[in-house]
């Protein structure tokens, strides 16, 4: 596992960390391809826990002061019974622990994905959408209401100050999100520029190769 910080926009002060997987096989060169591997051979569950497990130890020994860690979460890790045992390696720190959800498959359908995600927020867990505006969804199944952070999709963020039309979008979200009390990321900022019209349009907080790249736990300092 590495972990990406995360950064208040306007001060550049750590939030917490996102953890992304990364392998040595050279037939595995990034974190898609891990996944599209566990689909074929129907290992999701399986890669999820595993992930959840290495990422527990280094939250529990790491100091408050490393502040939360961003998990994602597979659609099909959602309905993995494990995610919400008492016993699970995350529960006794959940609230240090946002899961973040992705959307490799479809959730049309899933009519229960609402509840499930009650569930985690009820055991202390907190909630971030993932890649919004990347034409995914998400939104149309869940609302701010629902989560605690969304995640803009970094093609929304890509040259944003150059585009009128993004950051009209940028700021209407953010608009809508403040209104709920959810916090907006902006993810995969590579510039001061991008960075500079976020905070103006109202993100919360930033991530991206601008602030850092991912690295083993932890070699950012305190």
């Amino acid at each position: 596992m590495h972990f990406q910080p995360i950064v208040h926009a306007k001060t550049r002060a750590r939030f917490g960390y996102e953890a992304l997987m990364r392998s040595t096989d050279k037939s595995l060169p990034h974190p898609g391809a891990i996944l599209d591997a566990a689909e074929r051979l129907e290992r999701i569950p399986m890669l999820g826990r595993a992930v959840r497990a290495a990422t527990s130890k280094v939250i529990a020994s790491a100091p408050p002061e490393r502040g939360v860690i961003f998990i994602n979460l597979h659609l099909l890790d959602l309905f993995d019974k494990q995610l919400t045992s008492p016993f699970a390696p995350l529960s006794k720190v959940a609230s240090r622990v946002v899961f973040e959800i992705t959307e490799r498959t479809s959730l049309e359908g899933q009519l229960d994905l609402r509840y499930r995600v009650a569930e985690l927020r009820e055991l202390g867990f907190r909630i971030a959408i993932d890649d919004l505006g990347g034409g995914h969804a998400r939104m149309g199944t869940f609302s701010p209401l629902d989560t605690d952070f969304v995640k803009l999709d970094m093609s929304l963020v890509r040259d944003v100050e150059k585009h009128p039309m993004k950051q009209r979008l940028i700021r209407s979200v953010t608009e809508l999100c403040r209104q709920q009390g959810t916090m907006v990321i902006g993810e995969g900022v590579e510039t001061e520029a991008e960075a500079k019209v976020l905070v103006d349009l109202g993100c919360d907080l930033l991530q991206g190769y601008l602030i850092a790249k991912p690295m083993p736990p932890f070699n950012d300092p305190l």
